[in-house]
Parts: C-alpha cells; sequence; structure tokens
C-alpha cells in the first residue's frame, strides 16, 4: 500500500502526540504511527511530573536556567535552555487545555514538588503517575481529531532519502531530503510506503539496550538509528542517564520506577548496614542531580559487594507518603514492602538518553524535511546530564516550534512518487527467531556490563569487539531475510550500542554522565 499525507508522525508519546494535534488544528492531514499501541510509551511511565517556573513569589527563570546549566555541567546549549524555560508556561496552559489534570493545593494552587538539582518547587505533578496521566489525555485528544489517522501495530523500518532513489548520498550531503517512510504492518508483514510532505521521528529512547531499564521494552532507539544510517547528524549519545532509584525486584523488565520526587519529599539513602552515605559524596545529599547519586549509589554496592541499597522513608507521615505516592505504595505492598514501615531496595537502572538525532531551535534535523522531537532529538537542553523533569516539558515545547515551522513550510512543499516500493523478497525461518533472541541478550549483557554507569577504555574496547562480531552476524540476516519487528529492532539496537560506544570513546574526559576511569574528573 502506498498513502500520502501531509504530516508522517513516527512515535506516540507526549512529542508525537502533541505535534499532530497542533498540526492537524491547523487542517493538515497526519498519520500517527506506532509500532505496538498508543498506551506503550515512555511518556507514560513518567512519574515525577513536569518542570516549569509557575509560582513566580519564589522562583523564576534565571533560577531554572542556572539549575539546568548546573545539572548539565555546563554543556547545555544556552538558546535550547532559555527556550525550553521560557516557553514551558505556555505549555502547561496548553497541557490544561487537552484535559491534563496537576494535583492542586487547597487553595487551587499547583501544589508542586522539588527534585534532585532544582533549587526550588516546580514540579507539577499528577500523584506519582504524571506521565500516564499526560498520556491519557492526549490520546483521547487524538482519537477524537478527524484529520489525524491512527497507525497501531505499524513499526518504521527505513525513512525515504535520495539512496532510495539509487542516488549516493554520503554525510557531508548538504541536501539530504526525507520524503516519508517504509513502515511494516505487523499483522500482515506487508511493508508500506508512507510518503509525506514533512516526516517528525518521536520515538522515544535507547533504554532497552540495556538489560535493566525503567523503559517500556519498546525502548530500542528504532528513530535515531534509522536517522543515522540515512546520515543524518547525531550527537552526545554517550549521555545515558541511569536513574539512581529503580525498584530492585529481580526478573522485573522493565524495572519499576521509584521517583525522583520522593527523594524530594524527604527520603534518604542507606546501605544495607542502614547507613545513610550520601554525605560521602555531595553536599546536597539525597537531592543531588541525578549522575552523581546513581555515581554515588554504584560505589557503595562495590564497596560492599552488594545489589541494591535502601531508600527511607519511613521518618514521614504514613497517610501523607500514601498520599503523594500511592502508585508507588501499591506495587511495594504488592511485594510485601510497606513503605511508611519497610526500607525500599533500589538499584540504577538505565532510564534517560541525553542525546540523540541534532536539531535546531525549530526541531529540524541535519535532513531537510525530517524534525525529531522528544527523547529520541538532542535539542542541547539536557548537556552532560538532564536535569529532572525537564524532558516533558522540552517535549511539547520543541512540539510545538516545530508545529509551527513546518507549518510555514508544508505549502512549498510536494510529494516525491517516484520512490520504489520496499524490497521484500526475502525469506523466513524459525531458527531466526533463536538466533534473534539470543543476540538481543548478547547486546544488553555487551552495554550492561562495559558502557554501564562506569566506564574505561579497556571495556569499550571490549564492548566494541563484541559487538562488531553481532553487527555482521546481524546485517547478513537482514538481507536475505523477511522484514520483521524482532530483526529491525536488533538491528537498531546494535546501531544504537555502537553510536553510545563511539561517542564515548571520543570524550576524553568525565563529564556529566560519562565517567570514565581513564580520565577521572578534575576537583573543581
Amino acid at each position: 500500500m502506498r498513502y500520502h499525507y501531509d504530516y508522517l508522525v513516527i512515535g506516540s508519546g507526549i512529542a508525537g502526540m502533541s505535534f499532530a494535534l497542533k498540526v492537524a488544528a491547523k487542517g493538515a492531514k497526519v498519520a500517527l504511527v506506532c509500532k505496538t499501541s498508543l498506551e506503550e510509551a515512555n511518556t507514560a511511565l513518567a512519574q515525577g511530573g513536569v518542570a516549569s517556573v509557575t509560582n513566580l513569589e519564589v522562583d523564576d527563570f534565571d533560577k531554572h536556567i542556572h539549575d539546568t546549566m548546573v545539572a548539565g555541567d555546563w554543556l547545555s546549549d544556552p538558546k535550547a535552555v532559555e527556550k525550553v524555560v521560557k516557553g514551558a508556561p505556555e505549555q502547561i496552559r496548553q497541557l490544561l487545555e487537552w484535559g491534563v489534570d496537576f494535583d492542586r493545593r487547597d487553595d487551587g494552587e499547583f501544589d508542586l514538588h522539588r527534585e534532585g538539582g532544582h533549587s526550588e518547587f516546580r514540579i507539577l505533578h499528577h500523584a506519582d503517575n504524571t506521565g500516564f496521566e499526560i498520556q491519557e489525555s492526549l490520546i483521547k485528544a487524538v482519537k477524537q481529531d478527524k484529520n489525524i489517522d491512527i497507525y497501531e501495530g505499524h513499526f518504521a523500518i527505513e525513512i525515504i532519502t535520495q539512496h532510495h532513489l539509487g542516488k549516493i548520498v554520503s554525510r557531508r550531503s548538504p541536501d539530504i531530503t526525507c520524503y516519508g517512510a517504509y513502515v511494516l504492518n505487523v499483522a500482515t508483514g506487508e511493508v508500506d510506503t508512507f510518503l509525506a510532505k514533512i516526516t517528525v521521528m518521536a520515538t522515544g529512547g535507547v533504554g532497552a539496550v540495556y538489560q535493566t531499564t525503567t523503559n517500556p521494552l519498546v525502548a530500542t532507539g528504532d528513530g535515531i538509528a534509522m536517522v543515522y544510517r540515512a546520515k543524518g547528524t547525531v550527537a552526545d549519545m554517550e549521555f545515558i542517564q541511569f536513574h539512581p532509584t529503580a525498584l530492585f525486584h529481580p526478573g522485573d523488565r522493565p524495572s519499576f520506577l521509584i521517583t525522583e520526587a520522593m527523594r524530594g519529599y524527604g527520603a534518604v539513602l542507606r546501605n544495607l548496614k542502614g547507613e545513610e552515605f550520601m554525605h560521602k559524596y555531595d553536599p546536597r545529599l539525597s537531592l543531588a542531580p541525578r549522575d552523581i547519586v546513581a555515581r554515588a549509589i554504584d560505589s557503595e554496592m562495590k564497596l560492599y559487594g552488594d545489589d541494591h541499597v535502601y531508600l527511607d522513608v519511613t521518618h514521614k507521615d504514613p497517610e501523607e507518603t500514601k498520599k503523594h505516592f500511592p502508585n508507588i505504595y501499591r506495587k511495594c505492598l504488592e511485594l510485601g514492602i510497606d513503605i511508611t514501615r519497610d526500607y525500599i531496595p533500589v538499584a540504577p537502572a538505565a532510564h534517560y538518553l541525553c542525546g540523540g538525532i541534532r536539531v535546531d531551535l525549530n526541531g529540524e534535523s541535519t535532513i531537510k524535511r525530517l524534525y525529531a522531537l522528544g527523547e529520541c532529538s538532542c535539542t542541547g537542553l539536557h548537556g552532560g546530564n538532564r536535569l529532572a523533569s525537564n524532558s516533558l516539558i522540552e517535549a511539547v515545547v520543541y512540539a510545538d516550534a516545530a508545529a509551527k515551522h513546518a507549518s510555514d513550510e508544508l505549502s512549498h512543499l510536494s510529494y516525491r512518487d517516484d520512490v520504489p516500493d520496499w524490497n521484500d523478497e526475502g525469506t523466513s525461518h524459525n531458527e531466526e527467531m533463536v538466533l534473534i533472541t539470543q543476540s538481543i541478550r548478547e547486546v544488553n549483557q555487551i552495554m550492561g556490563t562495559y558502557v554501564g554507569i562506569v566506564r574505561s577504555n579497556l571495556r569499550l574496547d571490549r564492548a566494541w569487539n563484541r559487538l562488531d562480531i553481532l553487527y555482521e552476524e546481524t546485517e547478513r540476516l537482514f538481507k536475505c531475510s523477511k522484514a520483521s519487528r524482532e530483526i529491525c529492532e536488533l538491528r537498531n539496537m546494535i546501531n544504537v550500542g555502537y553510536l553510545i560506544m563511539r561517542q564515548a570513546k571520543e570524550r576524553r574526559e568525565s563529564r556529566g554522565l560519562h565517567y570514565t576511569l581513564d580520565y577521572p574528573p578534575t576537583k573543581k
């Protein structure tokens, strides 16, 4: 099948859906493609909230900007930081119009949380499941919009560029252009051609390349891998944020997240002896930025040979704790842990990618007619380390900027109808699934063992050599196989793992989330 749309949006988290709603409101026809269901996205798992300056009596833009720059280890792009911080209040109003319900105090003002790295209480939230509330509200709005066609169970394989027209394209080519994407209908196994005047990549993060992650297992870096293969620019992939406090319960994948807001609420970290330890690592104690807390926990675990530490909230009022964190309370209780009386076992887990597809202030990538939004993009906001709760607001601010810029461009663009159909002459064998499943486990093991919280040249070289073998095997398998979600995801995971390793090897310093034993940080 061949489809024609004004916009092709690949991904259905907060970034993709908010963009779709904004351009559809102007009368454009939009295809919203997601490889599983609308509900399965990183957005839905974001517990903490949305960072925005709303209480002007104590907070201001300069404070939020400074907090973001400090957390990013001064690698953040000041223009991107200013854009997101100053654009946040307007997009909060937009989320409210779409039906998002943020918690309020009895006086009607927002009930603001504070999280690690923030100097003020500025986190808007909906209990401890803010992302789920946002996702549900946007899904309802998207389904009601007649200008948006939803394609669930559709997996984008490759974006279409001049390469598919038989032209040679290099990374230095100034005019690489995207004309849409080849999309696999998972139910039928057929590969459809989606032609679009403008394509938007909003495929989320890369957490599933690690064995221990808080991300849904659909987070295999698809958009980043597709854009890299199409010769687009990908940056800052070495900056993988490991959330310090994922619930430690062996066998769970993904890991259940214990929101940073709990530490903002007053929870403290303890080792298995019951001793507090953050004073040894940072004067901000348990409210230090995530990279520092994750490395501190990793250090304590290695020091004593433990596989987790504890988060202690037992000193807080039990009823207040249940009120603020109902889902965490319920989840832990299912496992026999009453968080009002028991310590919570936690350990770091891969959580968020600060890099991705390089974009400008309009969300436009280095490939013409291709935008990237949300976690798969690299706007420059996060620098070396994302400040807590800055990601959801970044997604909607840049979705708004991209929608405005793309709408101005749309009238000048046309479809490229000479695009050939996908060549799907390969075969499919049962043995392939065994090989693919085993290879995914190997990727997870390689990344977790050698490209984790603490790195070294030796570890990165070992990872590189082992992943290279998997790359060669997978590419041979891909060329002779029929397209499937499984082989494509494996291919994307290997591409993403390669990018993380390569850019980690290139950064010869310890900075932000990239910590290497060969280049220890200088004391400031």
